[in-house]
């Protein structure tokens, strides 16, 4: 196996000792106290060297000044090329670019929004392999309804792990408190295909998970088998208990109807508080 040589740049010495130049460059775009000692120089190839300055703002801490001087074939007069900013140790660095579609959470898209889906979504396929027996392919292909993608078993089983292992599978506290399970629940409405073994709709409308995908194992307090209604009696008048107290003469005089002339047995017949 022949080994591969690479020949290592010579530093230029008449770059090299451009040190008070490159300062000069870094000075007239920034303060001077911003501009801090010579750090070294690199050689980047043939009479082109990058001289380091220490940086002294406070907002780029770690950070370096690099300036690249070079001079042409046979000319001993030296020139700037380039001034950059460059990280150094323990410089501050923002994190690293992450592409929109793997920073994109639920919740993100609003009103308006439009998400596009890749070609190559590992989530769907191709509408031809749909093989659901409830669809009418010869109906929907005669009128163009056929979809170009459906769900690929990949992206199936993607949504049965984060809906099990979210707040409508099993593992909740509402779930854990609840009476039994909502697959036998009359609310518990099951969904057509694969999915229907495992997940169903809740269609209580007083329930929390209402009009929404429950595991089978899931539950609530809304149970439609929890508990049995009480029966509820219509309240009635009250009763008044004559024989917890004597009629007297005193009372009598009270009672309606006495001062009519009638009696006090009478008047003691009629309840009281009834004119």
């Amino acid at each position: 196996m022949s080994r591969v040589r690479t020949r290592t740049p010579v530093l230029d010495p008449a770059c090299a000792d451009a040190v008070d130049l490159a300062r000069s460059a870094v000075e007239e775009n920034v303060r001077p106290d911003e501009v801090g000692g010579h750090l070294g120089a690199q050689s980047e190839g043939e009479r082109v060297v990058t001289h380091y300055f220490a940086c002294l703002d406070r907002a780029y801490t770690g950070w370096r000044w690099a300036v690249t001087v070079a001079r042409a074939s046979r000319a001993r007069n030296v020139t700037v090329s380039e001034v950059v900013l460059v990280p150094g140790e323990g410089a501050l660095l923002p994190p690293q670019w992450v592409p929109w579609s793997e920073r994109l959470r639920p919740g993100d898209l609003g009103v308006g929004d439009l998400l596009p889906t890749a070609a190559d979504d590992v989530r769907l396929a191709p509408g031809f392999t749909d093989t659901g027996e409830e669809t009418d392919r010869e109906m929907f292909f005669e009128y163009g309804l056929g979809r170009a993608r459906v769900l690929s078993p990949v992206g199936r089983d993607r949504a049965v792990r984060r809906w099990h292992a979210g707040e409508a599978g099993p593992h909740t506290p509402i779930a854990h408190a609840a009476p039994a399970q909502c697959s036998t629940c009359g609310f518990y409405w099951p969904l057509a295909g694969a999915l229907g073994a495992t997940f169903g709709v809740c269609t209580n409308e007083f329930a929390p998970d209402d009009g929404r995908v429950v595991a089978a194992d899931h539950g609530c307090g809304a149970h439609s088998e929890a508990a049995v209604t009480p029966p509820q009696v219509e309240p009635t008048a009250p009763i008044l208990d004559e024989l917890a107290y004597d009629i007297t003469e005193h009372l009598a005089e009270e009672l309606p109807g006495a001062d009519r002339g009638g009696s006090v047995d009478d008047a003691a017949a009629e309840p009281l508080g009834h004119s």
